[in-house]
């Protein structure tokens, strides 16, 4: 299970290594540099599902991937 993921703001563009819990979703994380609140899109669980390079644990632990387009 992948604990790292590359949040990447869709406002700036900006991207932060972030390491994700594996007993939660995060519902909200701010940007580092514009300071924008993300919160999950619609039919995501949490902001690593939206806007990661890799979902969060337990979506992993279902078997699901980030799609190559995010």
């Amino acid at each position: 299970m992948e604990r790292r993921s590359i949040l990447t703001c869709p406002i700036c563009g900006h991207r932060a290594v972030e390491t994700m819990p594996v007993d939660a979703c995060v519902c909200r994380y701010e940007c580092r540099s514009c300071g924008t609140t993300l919160t999950p899109k619609q039919g995501d669980c949490c902001v690593f599902c939206s806007y990661g390079s890799v979902p969060c644990p337990p979506v992993q632990a279902c078997g699901a991937t980030v799609p190559s387009s995010r």
